[in-house]
């Protein structure tokens, strides 16, 4: 395999990782109301960069949910 391939298909990969990470991290938190929680939902979403932006600035925004009783 060539390794200019292999290489994109890592990084392609670690970001798809990373970007559900950040996805399943913003639906188990609070941010105090649904548009905002949406709107970190959204940025998570965005290629590459998302799941970073996420994790500097909404991850510390979110508390975590009550569990249902």
């Amino acid at each position: 395999m060539d390794p200019t391939l292999l290489a994109i298909l890592i990084a392609v990969g670690t970001s798809f990782a990373l970007t559900m990470f950040a996805l399943f991290d913003s639906i188990k938190k609070d941010f105090g109301s649904p548009g905002r929680k949406a709107l970190w939902h959204l940025i998570a979403m965005v290629p590459f960069i998302g799941w970073l932006i996420y994790f500097i600035f909404g991850a510390k925004q979110g508390k975590p949910m009550q569990d249902l009783k």
